[in-house]
């Protein structure tokens, strides 16, 4: 059994790591993988380069400009393609879809939700530097932006579950709007060097991959025991349980390739927050033929059938 480190650089990846977890699906590869910890962008960077973690999920901003000054890190699988939002605001507020929000003040939580926000609004018309409305950092831990609505903080903000269903809960409105592509989530990121030297376990570490996700995707009622099981002392209901299930079940990739609009979108993210980084090729971050290995192989196509 081959002993693995895999953090996390947002604990939101753990709706599915759990379940890939639990499921036995890295253990049937021969893999013991210590997942459940939070890891910084910059030990990230280090740990990878080091061999001290040899893979990390997610890290998807920094590692366009780290590759100017010769970073190894590399991307060899992507879990997600789609940002699966919502924009809540007061009932009475007049908010009924994005054009509404001109003049108005959004609610954002963290650098990268923040900028996929920033992003959406502008592909959506509505631009922060040409002051078309503002954007303002929700900054209390543990606790939804959607809060800062209810409280009058915020006229409205754009939420992933399950805060689109407590923003309910809470008597707010909740509009549905476009999902974004994007590179987010659990995306499989380890380095050049790891690579080279142990493809089988950069193989092996996919197929673990993919077996959770085919198991989250078709054995609904042992997914959702695991998510009750990890979630519940957390004050996650079956409703909700239910809820993040059917809303990240659907857009899960069960070939866990990245699209070329999320990678559009994460790389103009990371030239707003690295404007040096335009140069890199977003393309040369991304190795996909262990993957295509085992796509063609049939593996997957075998688990579907």
């Amino acid at each position: 059994m081959d002993k693995i480190k895999f953090p996390y650089r947002s604990d939101g990846h753990l709706a599915l790591l759990h379940v890939v977890h639990d499921s036995g699906s890295w253990e049937k590869h021969g893999l013991q993988v210590e997942y459940d910890f939070f890891i910084s962008a910059d030990d990230a960077h280090r740990g990878v380069a080091k061999g001290e973690v040899e893979f990390v999920s997610g890290n998807h901003l920094s590692p366009y400009a780290a590759r100017l000054k010769g970073d190894p890190w590399v991307y060899v699988g992507q879990t997600l393609n789609l940002n699966y939002h919502r924009l809540v605001a007061q009932p009475d507020s007049g908010i009924n879809k994005i054009g509404d929000l001109k003049g108005k003040v959004v609610a954002h939580k963290g650098q990268h939700p923040g900028l996929n926000n920033w992003l959406f609004l502008k592909d959506n018309g509505l631009d922060v530097d040409r002051g078309d409305l503002a954007m303002k950092r929700w900054r209390v831990e543990g606790k939804g932006s959607w809060e800062g609505v209810r409280t009058g903080e915020f006229d409205a903000a754009l939420v992933t579950p399950p805060d689109d269903l407590l923003a309910q809960r809470a008597g707010l409105k909740v509009i549905e709007i476009p999902f974004q592509p994007m590179i987010w989530f659990t995306t499989i990121s380890t380095s050049w060097s790891f690579v080279q030297k142990r493809g089988d376990i950069v193989e092996k570490m996919l197929k673990g991959i993919v077996e959770g996700i085919h198991f989250f995707k078709t054995q609904k009622a042992k997914t959702i025991a695991v998510l009750e099981k990890r979630y519940g002392l957390q004050g996650w209901d079956r409703e909700i349980v239910e809820h993040v299930y059917s809303e990240l079940a659907a857009i899960l990739e069960k070939k866990p390739y990245p699209a070329l609009p999320a990678i559009h979108n994460v790389f103009e993210l990371a030239k707003r927050q690295h404007p040096e980084c335009a140069g890199v090729n977003p393309l040369s971050l991304w190795d996909m033929h262990y993957l295509r290995q085992i796509d063609d192989s049939g593996f997957i196509d075998r688990l579907y059938a």
